[in-house]
């Protein structure tokens, strides 16, 4: 069962040539675990993952499993396909490890239908056989999965929570209908978060995380129990909010990464050009 209501969402660190540097993307897991973070999602922040091919992720999955963070950490990693086949080969690679959980997003591009984005989850979390975040993003992948089909998919007992980055309505529909009240309704990223959690949302899956991890850990839970935020903490979270999300916000993040010398690699491109 997946116990933490905050993980951040860390960058993929790439080499100047745009191969996958493995070391320095777990070199920055790393440094959030110094920093108090206990869970973070791998392999999929900002279409990153769609970049990465099937090996390229089994090797980032393979040296985290070989890595003593995934003792320590609540470790979720993404999958996703424009190809269901990869995706439940890598859910079955997956299900052979000590990652705690996946964060199961809908291919981009190629529309499914509702019955086939349906068939298509039940088909990977079959073959992870781990806690499953569900994953909509319409506005990256052009499909919006419905509150009817989510709760369809909600049938299956390893589904433990939502993150929506569509219809924040949504939410507001589906917590009164889902009597769990362990489930967890993921917010994408800090913009909007107060707004968000009125509807309902009482999980983030945080990018600006990555930056500043004490300062926003302690936003988000100052959030979730109604306690006062200091005037100075919730400007600087404020500042950094908008720096990050003006542009394309793993851009942004990666390049104050390494201008603080927290070595994060280059995007692949077209991002950062």
């Amino acid at each position: 069962m997946l116990k933490e209501k905050f993980h951040i969402a860390v960058p993929t660190a790439f080499n100047e040539d745009e191969s996958l540097n493995v070391n320095l993307t777990l070199a920055h897991i790393e440094k959030l675990y110094k920093n108090s973070i206990k869970s973070v999602m791998v392999c999929g922040s900002t279409g990153e993952q769609h970049s990465l091919s099937l090996n390229e992720k089994i090797e980032l999955l393979n040296a985290l499993e070989n890595s003593y963070l995934i003792n320590e950490m609540e470790i979720i990693f993404g999958v996703s396909s424009i190809r269901e086949k990869e995706a439940i080969y890598l859910a079955k690679e997956i299900s052979k490890t000590k990652i705690s959980g996946i964060l199961l997003g809908f291919p981009p591009y190629i529309l499914p239908s509702q019955t086939e984005a349906i068939v298509y989850a039940n088909n990977i979390i079959k073959a992870a056989n781990k806690n499953v975040i569900i994953y909509n993003n319409p506005r990256r992948t052009g499909f919006d999965l419905t509150a009817d089909s989510i709760k369809d998919l909600l049938k299956n007992e390893l589904i433990v929570g939502l993150k929506e980055a569509g219809n924040s309505e949504k939410v507001s529909q589906l917590k009164k209908e889902i009597k769990n009240e362990d489930f967890y309704f993921y917010a994408g990223g800090e913009v909007g978060l107060p707004e968000k959690m009125k509807l309902g949302f009482n999980s983030l899956s945080s990018m600006t995380g990555n930056i500043e991890p004490i300062l926003i850990k302690n936003y988000f839970n100052s959030l979730c129990e109604n306690l006062l935020i200091q005037d100075n903490d919730l400007k600087k979270v404020e500042i950094l909010i908008e720096e990050v999300f003006q542009e394309n916000p793993i851009v942004k993040i990666k390049s104050i990464l390494n201008k603080n010398k927290n070595t994060i690699g280059i995007c692949r491109k077209p991002l950062g050009n």
